[in-house]
């Protein structure tokens, strides 16, 4: 059944998308209509914030902070600071302290010995009239706390188990960084304490416990978290995806077994490559501006001139806004094409020089390859690092870690298909050059920000990936075929009919298909409207769920900058296809008849 406007896709509280089932539905949101924004129950995380996450805002407000000021929340002292320096480099005439952190700690009980996850809470206060200045972090860092974590320190503020480390009517204002500890050890900062007793003294907690180890693991989470999570699950879960990453775990049995298997090395996506090659975070967008922050803060540890970095082809909004606020800016080739290599070829020829070149394979929402063999050889020749977003193709089906240096993807799509949490990943090539220099800066710098529950259940999610990538191979090529075929269907965008279909290839698996993302553009708008409200599937922001999932792409991600948008071949009528796991028959179906009354649109 298709969720009404604003309802949560899928109908979970913690849902990664938000239903916006029409057309007119999608241009209302945008537009901020009252029909549209007053049923919003949630949304796309990095770009609405969770009603948990706005609940706790108000106990915090209401509790530490000042007359007219808002807060934004992070998981780290290191996060909230970057927040609270994007302030003071972004608004003139700031004065010091407008712009505070304020460091919420656990309450705990020393008498028990359980091993519970808990959370630390850093809330960046700022003036009510600058919040469009947060949200930008929020939006663009994908290092604000999720909807599960807010959950969890929202239950501890009320019943006091949280609390500020120094006086609430004098804000802490934080300006030496304290090193955390290395990553996936303990660390209060970071969310998990070892050897604590739960935020509580009762025979319950020590029940709570004991079924951990009984009840199934998403249940048990479900049911309890909040009281006591045995950070032995939080730290298993994070191990199997670490491993499933690498390649070396492809066991879909309970964790526990598969941990104890003996890593599969056979499997390797690359040789050498192990889990201590892949950094976890908290969203995809976390990765991917990470990476970029670890690349600026390796150059400056070592003497070397702060470069602008490329992003090569049409990119997800945020990626582009990443290169261009952090660091010295960004050097855009939105048609990620041979022209552009050229050019950029011809700049370094001249003496130019770029920190790092980002880029999509392939690129969401027009599906193009870029040709990653010969950015390789430029990157080589010129010493610059090369990061991939292998989100759209995964790992399953592209090997593009081998011409890369750094591999970042979102979790949050194929990888976890059940809409329901986020997380990031980003893998060291360990044959890259780069390699030392960047293992050497991570094992410096990272943090490990990924909440305890989250880790638990994308774990789970994941269990069955590959198969699942498989099938959603297998229905994606059958509905372009059938669009391709639709006579008043302008274009459609998918990387086997795609020019770039040789870079794609070039990179992809023996056994790799083409994956679940399409696009498709109209002879006439009104047609693509006719089809996207016709099509029974759920719409809304989001890709790589189970369930079939479209959206009007350019109107979600784009609606104030069209004109901009159809520079780089991006139309207004695009309507972007996540395709999930149905019955192909079932869906070829649905299509057809989306189709039909297309072609009776009145144009």
């Amino acid at each position: 059944m298709l969720a009404a406007v604003g309802q949560p896709v899928p109908n979970t509280e913690h849902a990664v998308s938000v239903s916006l089932p029409s057309w007119k539905a999608t241009v209302g949101y945008e537009e901020g209509e009252d029909w549209v924004t007053s049923k919003m129950q949630t949304g796309y995380p990095r770009f609405f914030i969770h009603l948990l996450i706005q609940e706790l805002e108000k106990e915090v407000l209401k509790l530490y902070g000042r007359h007219g000021e808002k807060v934004m929340l992070f998981p780290s002292l290191a996060t909230a600071k970057r927040c609270q320096k994007f302030f003071y480099d972004k608004v003139e005439g700031l004065g010091t302290g407008v712009v505070h952190i304020l460091q919420l700690e656990p309450v705990l009980n020393q008498k028990k010995s359980h091993e519970t996850a808990f959370s630390s809470l850093f809330c960046v206060f700022f003036p009510k009239d600058y919040f469009s200045v947060a949200k930008q972090v929020w939006q663009h860092s994908g290092d604000g706390i999720s909807s599960r974590r807010g959950e969890f320190c929202l239950k501890a503020l009320r019943e006091g188990f949280l609390q500020p480390v120094a006086s609430p009517s004098k804000p802490r204002h934080e300006d030496v960084y304290s090193k955390g500890p290395r990553r996936y050890q303990k660390a209060s900062q970071n969310g998990i304490i070892h050897n604590v007793s739960p935020a509580t003294d009762s025979p319950k907690a020590d029940n709570a416990a004991n079924e951990s180890q009984e009840k199934d693991h998403a249940q048990f989470v479900e049911e309890r978290f909040g009281r006591n999570l045995n950070i032995k699950l939080a730290s298993q879960a994070k191990l199997a995806i670490r491993r499933r990453i690498s390649g070396c775990l492809t066991e879909t049995s309970e964790l526990d077994q598969a941990l104890a298997i003996s890593p599969d090395t056979s499997n390797k996506r690359q040789q050498g490559l192990s889990e201590d090659d892949v950094y976890l975070y908290p969203t995809g967008m976390s990765s991917i501006f990470n990476t970029h922050r670890i690349l600026m803060a390796n150059a400056e540890a070592r003497g070397r001139e702060l470069r602008k970095s490329i992003c090569f082809g049409f990119p997800y909004v945020d990626t582009l806004k990443i290169l261009e606020k952090w660091g010295p800016g960004c050097q855009f080739y939105g048609l990620g094409s041979s022209a552009c290599l050229d050019d950029l070829e011809r700049r370094l020829e001249s003496g130019e020089r770029f920190l790092a070149l980002f880029s999509e394979f392939p690129s969401n929402p027009l599906l193009n390859s870029p040709d990653l063999l010969r950015i390789r050889k430029l990157a080589d020749k010129y010493d610059f690092v090369v990061v991939i977003d292998e989100t759209v193709g995964n790992f399953t089906n592209i090997d593009v870690l081998r011409h890369s240096d750094v591999v970042v993807s979102s979790l949050t799509k194929v990888f976890s298909g059940d809409s329901n949490v986020m997380g990031g990943s980003a893998v060291l090539n360990p044959e890259s050059k780069w390699y030392p220099e960047i293992k050497q800066t991570l094992d410096r710098e990272y943090e490990d920000n990924y909440w305890a529950e989250d880790a638990v259940f994308m774990e789970r999610n994941s269990r069955d990936f590959i198969s699942r990538s498989e099938r959603i191979n297998c229905n994606a090529e059958a509905i372009a075929s059938r669009l391709q075929s639709c006579p008043f269907v302008k274009k459609v965008y998918y990387p086997k009919c795609s020019p770039t279909r040789p870079n794609y290839d070039a990179c992809r698996t023996a056994n790799g298909g083409y994956g679940g993302l399409l696009s498709v553009t109209f002879q006439h708008y009104e047609q693509a409207i006719v089809f996207f409200d016709t099509l029974e599937c759920q719409k809304g922001p989001s890709l790589g769920t189970n369930f079939t999932l479209a959206c009007p792409f350019t109107i979600l991600a784009h609606y104030t900058e069209l004109d901009w948008t159809a520079k780089w071949g991006v139309e207004p009528d695009l309507v972007r296809l996540s395709v999930g796991l149905e019955d192909p028959e079932d869906l070829t179906a649905r299509f057809d008849r989306a189709l039909k009354a297309a072609e009776s649109a009145k144009i």
